[in-house]
């Protein structure tokens, strides 16, 4: 087979013109975009704007990274995220591919056990939420998806005959399916006819078009007027989408969600840093702690390795009722 010309930005933009000419060509997120272009900016500021990253490379690349690690302080993961920003400026904007043999001084990873809220806890800040908010979180933790997931959920992901949702493009590029809570099935029902009356709404004022990846809509020209195409949680208003220019209805912003949890966390008196992602979390634990097979769980929550999903054993509530502690054992021998 022939290889494929690889793709090349015009040479006569400034280098993150560049930079951003090739994420869209590949079509990576509007969320990745930011990121990886904050972070090459902030490879390129690191050296004075002195050198331009054509001229440097991976002993460069190397103290960059080893500076994050030991005057940043930053994670492991926060590192290799740098890391994936400045590997591809090379290989795909500069197509002057890194050597393989960079070795910075690496931020140490440290495994932190899950917060896990317990069901009582999640009743009570489900009692401090309201409206979609609290329609959003109790999805999430009825059916454990991640919180981007949940965001970007279509109208054509829910089967509600089959009670199940259709997890499309999730972690790592794969689609999976996990089952819908009857407990939220009419409530969710009801929100995506409010839903599809908005987008009718919006086609009568002319508009109605919403984002589809580049594929997608170069294949299937008018599916972005179709109501099975909307987000299930839209924005209340449209916006100008800042790639194509067009005026469209996006997905709500996770902040929102973020807030609304964080906010109901302290409210109901809950003194554990819970997240979004701690429902996911607590919904893990909890169906392991109702006899849900690891195997399974592992495909509900998408883990690409079971190892992944073996977190949650270690946090789960234990059968401890016949065992006597130490402490009670001592004061009952002298009483």
């Amino acid at each position: 087979m022939e290889n494929k010309t690889k793709f090349t930005p015009n040479p006569k933009s400034k280098l993150m013109d560049q930079v951003r000419e090739t994420l869209r060509y590949y079509h990576y997120a509007h969320s990745t975009e930011k990121t990886y272009c904050q972070w090459i900016l902030r490879y390129v500021y690191f050296y004075d704007k002195k050198r331009h990253p054509k001229e440097m490379g991976g002993r460069e690349v190397e103290s960059f990274l080893s500076h994050l690690a030991t005057h940043g302080k930053v994670a492991a993961s926060t590192q290799r995220q740098a890391l994936n920003a400045l590997v591809f400026l090379y290989r795909d904007v500069l197509q002057i591919p890194l050597d393989q043999s960079i070795a910075p001084i690496r931020s140490k990873r440290k495994p932190h056990p899950p917060t896990v809220l317990t069901e009582n806890e999640v009743e009570r800040v489900f009692a401090q939420m309201k409206g979609t908010h609290l329609l959003m979180a109790k999805l999430i933790y009825g059916t454990g998806i991640r919180l981007m997931e949940c965001i970007r959920l279509r109208i054509q992901d829910i089967d509600f005959g089959q009670r199940q949702l259709f997890i499309r493009s999730a972690k790592g590029g794969k689609d999976r399916t996990t089952f819908l809570p009857r407990f939220v099935h009419d409530e969710l029902h009801e929100h995506v006819e409010r839903v599809k009356k908005l987008h009718r709404q919006d086609l009568e004022q002319g508009f109605g078009e919403v984002y589809l990846p580049n594929a997608l809509a170069r294949k299937y020209r008018k599916a972005a007027w179709e109501t099975s195409w909307q987000y299930v949680f839209p924005s209340k208003s449209r916006s100008i989408d800042p790639r194509s220019k067009k005026e469209r209805r996006h997905h709500v912003l996770e902040s929102g969600l973020q807030k609304a949890v964080k906010s109901a966390v302290r409210k109901s008196g809950i003194d554990k840093r819970a997240t979004v992602h701690t429902l996911r979390h607590s919904f893990a634990t909890h169906m392991l702690e109702n006899g849900t097979n690891i195997r399974v769980l592992q495909d509900l929550l998408g883990h690409a390795d079971v190892k992944t999903t073996e977190i949650y054993t270690h946090v789960m509530r234990k059968d401890i009722d016949g065992l006597q502690n130490p402490l009670d054992r001592l004061y009952s021998k002298s009483n």
